[in-house]
C-alpha cells in the first residue's frame, strides 16, 4: 500500500479498506461492488474533468459525498442502508477514485463545483447532502454558495479552518510532516508514485478550507453537524459550526470518533435517516418563550 494511505489516513479518511486497528475497526467489504459496478457506473464530463458516478435506488436524491483520499466504496454503508430510501447518487470526487484530476491545484472550491455540475448533469431539482469529512465541507459549501436547491445537510466531521482553532493539534502536526515528506520526493524527483497528486490531496488537508464563520448564515437548508466525542475535529469548533447556522441541529456520538460512519454505521445511519426524514425541529430550553 502507498506510503501516503498509510500515513495520512490517521487524519482524514483516506484508503478506508487497508486499515485495521485495535480501536477503531471498520467495514469496507459489501455484497455490490461499490465503485466498480460496471452495471451503474457512468463519466460525466464535468469542469474539463471525466467524474465517474454511480446511482442506486429510487425516490428522492440523495447525494453522498466522501473524504479526502476516499471513493465511493468508502461509503458503502450509507449506500446499503440509503439506496432502499431514496435516490442514492455518489461520485468519486475529483482526483479521486476513477475520476481525473485535471488541476494541479485542487480546492474545496473546485470539488463543490463538480458537484454542483454533477447536480445540472442529472437536472436534479433538489437534494439532500450526506458528507462525510472532506464530504462535509463541501456540503456545507454547496448550501453556502446557493446554486443548488438543497433540502438537507448532514456534515459529519466537518471544518471550516486547517489549523488548530478547528483541528487537534496532533493531526496538524502529521499532516504538515506528511507535506514536507512528499515535497522532498518531489525534489528528489521520485518516481515511485505520482507525488504531485499526493501534494494536492495534502494541500486540501493542511491548507484548506477557508471559510468565514459568517458565511454560515447564507445556508438556506436544514443541517444537521455531526461529530464523534473523539473526533479529529475539536468538538468546539463543530459547536462553533452549529452555532452560527440559522436552521442547525447537533449530535456528538458518544464513544465514537471521525470514522463513525463505517466503524459504528448503524448509529450513524439511524441519526442521519431520523433527520433527513422528519420535520426540522429547533426547540428550545428557555421556557420563558414557551406558549
Amino acid at each position: 500500500m502507498k506510503k501516503r494511505f498509510q500515513l495520512v489516513v490517521l487524519f482524514m479518511v483516506i484508503s478506508f479498506c487497508s486499515i485495521i486497528n485495535a480501536q477503531v475497526k471498520m467495514n469496507f467489504k459489501f455484497n455490490t461492488p461499490y465503485g466498480e459496478n460496471k452495471a451503474v457506473g457512468k463519466y460525466a464530463e464535468i469542469n474539463g474533468a471525466k467524474i465517474y458516478y454511480e446511482e442506486y435506488g429510487n425516490g428522492e436524491p440523495l447525494l453522498l459525498i466522501h473524504g479526502n483520499g476516499g471513493s465511493i466504496n468508502s461509503m458503502g454503508n450509507q449506500i446499503d442502508y440509503f439506496k432502499s430510501k431514496y435516490r442514492v447518487i455518489i461520485a468519486d470526487s475529483r482526483g479521486q477514485g476513477k475520476s481525473e484530476m485535471k488541476t494541479d491545484s485542487l480546492t474545496y472550491v473546485q470539488i463543490t463545483k463538480d458537484w454542483e455540475g454533477l447536480v445540472n448533469h442529472l437536472k436534479l431539482d433538489s437534494i439532500s447532502i450526506i458528507g462525510w469529512s472532506d464530504g462535509g465541507i463541501v456540503g456545507l459549501e454547496m448550501g453556502i454558495s446557493g446554486k443548488t436547491k438543497i433540502k438537507k445537510i448532514v456534515a459529519m466531521g466537518a471544518n471550516l479552518r486547517p489549523d488548530s482553532t478547528a483541528v487537534k493539534d496532533w493531526a496538524v502536526k502529521e499532516v504538515s510532516k506528511h507535506k514536507k515528506e512528499v515535497l522532498l520526493k518531489i525534489k528528489e524527483k521520485d518516481a515511485t508514485q505520482n507525488w504531485n497528486v499526493e501534494k494536492q490531496m495534502l494541500g486540501l488537508l493542511g491548507d484548506q478550507p477557508d471559510i468565514p464563520v459568517t458565511d454560515l448564515a447564507k445556508i438556506k437548508a436544514k443541517v444537521l453537524i455531526m461529530a464523534g466525542d473523539e473526533d479529529i475535529i475539536k468538538n468546539k469548533h463543530s459547536l462553533e459550526i452549529y452555532e452560527n447556522i440559522p436552521k442547525a441541529q447537533l449530535n456528538i456520538m458518544p464513544g465514537e470518533t471521525h470514522f463513525a460512519p463505517a466503524s459504528n454505521p448503524v448509529l450513524f445511519n439511524e441519526i442521519a435517516s431520523k433527520f433527513l426524514s422528519e420535520p426540522f425541529k429547533r426547540p428550545d430550553s428557555n421556557w420563558t418563550k414557551w406558549k
